[in-house]
């Protein structure tokens, strides 16, 4: 499993990646490895402030439907189009092409509460 280290991750298997004012949001590898191959990416929370832990959109697998969860709060300006057409690239490259959403985040301070790459790794060898 590949972890970047300049991300934050959540107990729910999302991560973040911070450029500037904006964010950029996915499910982890591990997540992605769970799930299966992906079907469908329903987000319809662009234009609204969503807040820390509160659900922005749900993933569908062949096997399942999960909700995604916001990392951090604030506003979704913008879902990655790619996915209508192409799912998969969740699948094949989560912290890359797949990721999900960007956020304007309402509080940077937020960031700090998340874990660190080795801190989710502990997460998921627990599991």
């Amino acid at each position: 499993m590949n972890y970047p280290e300049n991300l934050k991750y959540t107990n729910d298997h999302e991560w973040i990646r911070l450029e500037g004012e904006t964010a950029y949001v996915g499910i982890t590898d591990y997540a992605q490895s769970e799930l299966g191959e992906i079907v469908y990416v329903d987000v319809t929370t662009v234009g609204e402030t969503v807040g820390k832990e509160e659900t922005f959109g749900t993933i569908e697998a062949v096997k399942t439907v999960s909700d995604l969860f916001m990392p951090v709060g604030g506003e979704v300006i913008e879902v990655n189009a790619e996915l209508e057409e192409q799912p998969e690239l969740v699948n094949q490259d989560p912290y890359g092409k797949g990721w999900i959403i960007k956020v304007n985040i309402s509080d940077p301070a937020e960031m700090d509460s998340l874990l660190s790459a080795a801190e989710y790794e502990q997460l998921i060898a627990k599991k």
